[in-house]
């Protein structure tokens, strides 16, 4: 019996080690998808920043082109990730600077006419993203539903800003900008809890992507609301 004893305990502990071994390979593999993924966010806001800066003096035709070029790439990214990693980053790249490219004539338009909403809007979409990105991080509960229902909302709010063109709502653009922000809020804390959750380093290119889009819709959604108010 002693024997048992002995071999029983030395089997807990070896089970025991394997468990906070495995735990701590799995909180080293997340720290290391979080830092990738949040290092490529910054690559693609930088190349962004340089699309933009690049397409300032081009005319809408050319920023449609972009447009329709950074969505390629997006598509193109997710039949890459399994294939190419490398692949996958160059794609992320160029979706980065011809998204810059695509938003180019909005942002020079802001610059020009109020330039105090480029400022206000980009702090105000730090701290939002910051406030719902790590309460969607933080949180246990499964958001798989909450995305479901951000999704279809966000194809009304399509709906909602087509009627807006045709139809004259009073404050309709604010009305559509703080639904707009409510959605990506939603939006946020599911990609977010998919980088919480996710451990597979090859994924990071792709949540830099969505996280990426959130950033920006919510600052574009931002800066309609900022200039309305300083109008």
């Amino acid at each position: 019996m002693p024997g048992r004893a002995a071999r029983f305990t030395v089997a807990t502990m070896d089970d025991t080690y394997a468990y906070r071994a495995a735990g701590i390979a799995t909180r080293d593999r997340g720290h290391t998808l979080f830092a990738r993924t949040m290092g490529y966010v910054a690559a693609t806001t930088g190349l962004f920043a340089l699309g933009a800066y690049l397409g300032r003096d081009l005319p809408g035709a050319a920023a449609f082109v972009a447009y329709l070029g950074a969505f390629a790439a997006l598509i193109a990214m997710q039949f890459a990730v399994r294939r190419s990693r490398q692949t996958t980053v160059v794609l992320l790249a160029g979706f980065g600077l011809l998204m810059g490219v695509a938003v180019a004539p909005t942002l020079v338009y802001y610059a020009d006419t109020d330039p105090q909403a480029l400022w206000q809007a980009g702090s105000a979409t730090a701290l939002f993203v910051a406030a719902f990105g790590a309460a969607g991080y933080a949180t246990r509960r499964d958001l798989t539903a909450l995305a479901r229902l951000c999704f279809w909302a966000l194809l009304a709010l399509l709906v909602f800003g087509i009627v807006l063109i045709f139809v004259n709502i009073p404050n309709g653009s604010l009305i559509y900008s703080v639904l707009g922000l409510i959605i990506f809020a939603g939006f946020i804390m599911v990609d977010f809890q998919r980088l919480r959750r996710s451990s597979a380093v090859e994924s990071a290119p792709l949540l830099a992507a969505s996280i990426f889009l959130d950033i920006l819709n919510v600052f574009l959604f931002f800066l309609r609301i900022f200039r309305g108010g300083n109008r």
